[in-house]
């Protein structure tokens, strides 16, 4: 821009020493035309920083532990007895817990919590978040042929466990990344926050061209067991397992080809501004000190509202008109001539062909199973990777993605609908158009090798 202010200059000091008309109407033409292409070139640059880029999924990764973490009910009940913590009360509750919770006998948990007696500490804790992030990281940089030094854009969340230095610097330390990385580290999220990791890396895409992004999610089990006998917090001892995902976000034209899905929407939902929401879970210490998370009864119906809210954002973006027109004359006749009606909830099977719902808990799984009219076949994917991996948090969406690709479902233009839950209280929803026919005999992914054993039968309470 510079040089074409000079260059303006000059024609027109040029144009004032001319001496004749002729000469002086050249340029004057000139000048004009310097103007006008100076003017275009100005629009131009503003249209290409402010265009809205597409942001494209190039491929994911999902962490599997080794077959020596596995814990059955029994194990996790005979080491939580070995702590000398726990009352025979308590104990008994967690079994009940665990028998009602869909987990299987199959989930992992961490190196820390299989010493005689557990040890849980800050070492093994590092340890652990770096064995389930480089795993993670390792099989997506083969996945994909993506060199470390490529990363432009970096985003990890865990909620509970954030050391010094950060994630994020346990990551770009150990690839040895670039210097000039953008690097953004997020704590106390919650659940959703691998859809929060994303939509950050979403809009940090739209004002950084050609650029590669890497999102990272996990929980760290090991320093965030509960050492207490409050029954609202053993819950989430019962739950919780260890896993983590990495996901490759791109806005280069060059990965739109090779792309597995393209973004088409995330929506945010706050519930923190009502104190059901934000007190439903939530850390805290117990009457003895011990610090744990509590889980309010609330939980299930909070999660519920804040669905209906996020859903009446995300609908009317992607449900055809029919089911538009419905939800609309429902909410005009229950709001504007007072008539005594049910909340109209659409039909968004005719929206979305698959739905990832974050494993957080069987009874969360059943508050959208009966809030959206979900078939058996659409939670499938959500309750096998309850069953077979538990609540991984905010990865747990990867995971039941993976299990869709790995059963040869996800087909070409197909939408996938994902929708996390998390303190706070936060819903947020994703929907990712399938770029291509995904084929499971080329994948790598944690339902691989035992995928024919899914989906398995799960026992009625």
């Amino acid at each position: 821009m510079d040089f074409l202010v000079t260059l303006k200059q000059a024609f027109i000091g040029l144009a004032a020493s001319a001496p004749s008309s002729d000469h002086l109407h050249k340029f004057i033409n000139l000048h004009n035309m310097l103007i006008c292409s100076m003017f275009l070139f100005s629009i131009a640059k503003l249209y290409f920083s402010m265009r809205r880029r597409n942001i494209f999924l190039v491929d994911f990764a999902c962490y599997k532990p080794t077959d020596a973490l596995k814990c059955t009910h029994k194990i996790f009940i005979d080491r939580s007895a070995l702590l000398n913590i726990f009352s025979d009360e308590s104990l008994a509750f967690q079994k009940t817990i665990l028998d009602k919770s869909g987990l299987g006998q199959s989930t992992y948990f961490p190196e820390a919590m299989w010493g005689l007696p557990p040890n849980p500490c800050m070492a093994l804790a590092r340890k652990e978040v770096e064995t389930v992030f480089f795993g993670a990281i390792d099989e997506l940089f083969m996945k994909t042929k993506v060199k470390p030094s490529d990363i432009k854009i970096l985003v990890t969340n865990s909620s509970l466990f954030n050391p010094t230095p950060s994630l994020t610097s346990v990551i770009i330390n150990h690839y040895k990344m670039r210097s000039n990385i953008l690097s953004y580290n997020l704590g106390g999220m919650g659940c959703s926050a691998g859809l929060i990791s994303a939509d950050l890396a979403k809009h940090l895409l739209q004002v950084h061209p050609n650029s590669l992004a890497l999102v990272l999610s996990t929980e760290n089990i090991t320093l965030n067991w509960y050492f207490g006998n409050n029954r609202s917090m053993l819950v989430s001892n019962c739950l919780f397992r260890m896993g983590a995902s990495a996901v490759l976000l791109s806005n280069r034209a060059s990965d739109r080809r090779r792309a597995k899905y393209k973004l088409l929407n995330i929506v945010r939902t706050h519930k923190g501004n009502d104190d059901r929401g934000y007190k439903c879970a939530f850390q805290q210490e117990d009457n003895t000190g011990n610090i744990g998370v509590n889980l309010s009864k609330d939980l299930a119906s909070v999660a519920g509202e804040a669905l209906r809210t996020n859903l009446t954002t995300l609908g009317p973006k992607f449900l055809p008109l029919s089911e538009r027109l419905r939800f609309f004359a429902n909410a005009a006749g229950r709001k504007y001539l007072k008539m005594k009606m049910k909340a109209y909830m659409p039909d968004f099977k005719q929206a979305f062909d698959h739905f990832c719902v974050h494993a957080g808990g069987r009874a969360v799984l059943d508050t959208v199973e009966r809030s959206l009219k979900l078939t058996a076949d659409l939670l499938e994917p959500s309750r096998m990777t309850l069953y077979r991996f538990g609540n991984t948090s905010s990865s747990s969406l990867w995971y039941e993605l993976a299990y869709s690709e790995a059963k040869g479902r996800v087909r070409k233009k197909d939408r996938v609908c994902q929708i996390a839950f998390g303190s706070g209280f936060k819903c947020n929803s994703a929907v990712w158009e399938a770029h291509r026919t995904v084929d499971p005999s080329m994948e790598k992914n944690p339902w691989m090798e035992e995928k024919e054993g899914f989906p398995v039968k799960m026992r009625a309470l």
